[in-house]
């Protein structure tokens, strides 16, 4: 198993440096051939929201797109909790909050929290979510 930074899967998503592009597909291209898998941790994926929303201005179906896209390929991607990740995405899809909140909430979901407590009160509309007091 190899793992992945943060800068190595937008260099693959959105190929604006070629000589960085070919080093990252490079990268996946040889871990694929040698049945390596590619981790990708919780951290990796919020930078990644947030560096496409944030300085590429991706559209968030787009977004949404480009993580299916590493969902989809379990011959090559692991996560650290796949279903947990499926579970932030969905809300992702449907919420207006940023991926991470969902992350965040999704994972104590897992791990039995009735609750996540934030004074974002947008968020707190959303399942899983309640203000402290």
């Amino acid at each position: 198993m190899i793992a992945l930074d943060t800068n190595v899967l937008i260099r693959v998503l959105v190929a604006d440096d070629p000589a960085q592009t070919a080093s990252a597909e490079r990268v996946l291209r040889e871990a694929l051939a040698a049945g390596e898998s590619c981790f990708i941790s919780d951290p990796v994926l919020c930078e990644m929201e947030w560096v496409l929303d944030r300085f590429y201005r991706a559209p968030r179906a787009e977004i949404l797109a480009a993580f299916e896209s590493l969902l989809a390929r379990v011959n090559l991607f692991s996560f650290e909790d796949a279903t947990v990740v499926r579970k932030a995405l969905d809300r992702y899809q449907r919420g207006k909050a940023d991926f991470s909140d969902f992350l965040i909430g999704a994972k104590g979901e897992a791990r039995n929290a009735r609750t996540t407590f934030t004074f974002d009160r947008a968020l707190t509309r959303q399942q899983g979510f309640s203000i402290p007091g």
